[in-house]
């Protein structure tokens, strides 16, 4: 006989309202207010009611200063969301070079993937993001690799009308394999 499960603790309104200001630090940037925080014992890989991190909310919300804070305090670059997606394919979806390159820096991986298999790669492959898909090839991004329905990003590319990005990629296959 399965013993009942322990009831999760109700949560006052004044814990709730200080959770939204965190989010909302990470969201619009404040890393002097969430610098003062992880001093205080806050956790780096606090996540919200979707499974986004506060890593990823500032990657996806461009605000680079604050992702530095995150990192620095132990945020976890590979904690990917309920949707799969890391903070490097946020960035990587809004076009952001700067926060791509500072998450690279801090040693988020290029090929990470999270649970949706979805790498960064084929994120920017598939919104045409050439520069962002010239950045990441640079960083060894394997062009080959497969989501879990089996497609590349080329493919991926193609699926989604982009314009530029199937034919980048197609130049940028590794020797010895199929086209």
């Amino acid at each position: 006989m399965d013993p009942e499960p322990t009831p999760k603790p109700e949560l006052d309104a004044e814990t709730l309202a200080f959770a939204g200001r965190v989010f909302q630090y990470a969201r619009l940037g404040h890393a002097d207010e969430l610098a003062d925080l992880f001093g205080q014992g806050l956790p780096a890989n606090l996540r919200n009611d979707k499974g986004d991190s506060l890593l990823m909310l500032a990657a996806y919300n461009g605000q680079a200063e604050a992702a530095r804070i995150i990192l620095a305090h132990g945020g976890d670059p590979e904690l990917a969301n309920d949707r799969g997606q890391t903070p490097l394919a946020g960035a990587a979806f809004k076009g952001d070079i700067a926060m791509v390159t500072l998450l690279l820096a801090q040693g988020a991986l290029v090929d990470g993937a999270g649970d949706g298999n979805r790498t960064a790669l084929m994120t920017a492959a598939m919104f045409n993001r050439t520069e962002m898909v010239d950045l990441l090839l640079a960083h060894g991004a394997d062009p080959d690799l497969r989501d879990g329905t089996g497609l590349t990003a080329a493919e991926m590319a193609q699926s989604m009308g982009a314009a530029d990005t199937p034919l980048q990629l197609a130049k940028a296959k590794r020797p010895g394999t199929s086209a």
